[in-house]
């Protein structure tokens, strides 16, 4: 390996480590197109989502007209903001899910009750299995089974490390 080819190794291994949280989060638009507004089903949004510790829940408004106050299941179920873990006013307000468990958002000027409220349910990262060698165990067993990968790190990495690898090292690989 030339000089030029390890200099540029060392640079991508440090590129890669210093942006990985970021590369693993995936952004999740609350009520997507329509954004954080009366009348929407969020609980159907939320159905459709798969949420993971390290994704942002973002929420679109007016910010003049709504807000966002993360509560716990009382305050989702009774619509009040008592005892509120945090409230968000800006109307384009980024929420780091740092912990797997269930998070309730709701609305805190009354519009709650038509609608405005989400609960999201945020799973750990998925454990990659590790990859082994199963072996028939008699000569009439079909071929071994084969390795099932779950969406982990390495899932969620390969496709951009690919990417960058091929345009980083561009033709020194051929």
């Amino acid at each position: 390996m030339t000089m030029s080819s390890s200099a540029h190794l060392l640079i991508f291994s440090i590129f890669l480590i210093s942006t990985a949280s970021t590369i693993l989060a995936t952004d999740h638009i609350v009520g997507a197109n329509r954004g954080w507004n009366p009348g929407i089903n969020y609980t159907l949004w939320a159905n459709n989502h798969t949420f993971y510790v390290g994704d942002l829940i973002s929420f679109r408004y007016q910010k003049n007209q709504y807000n966002v106050f993360e509560v716990n299941q009382s305050g989702y179920d009774n619509c009040t903001t008592e005892g509120a873990f945090g409230n968000w006013s800006s109307g384009k307000d980024f929420i780091p899910l740092n912990d797997a468990k269930r998070y309730y958002f709701i609305c805190g000027n009354g519009q709650c009750y038509n609608g405005m409220k989400v609960s999201v349910v945020v799973h750990p990262l998925p454990i990659e299995p590790t990859p082994h060698i199963s072996l028939p165990l008699s000569s009439h067993s079909a071929a071994p089974m084969p390795v099932v990968l779950h969406r982990g790190w390495g899932f969620r990495l390969l496709p951009l490390l690919l990417f960058f690898a091929l345009i980083w090292f561009g033709s020194d690989w051929m």
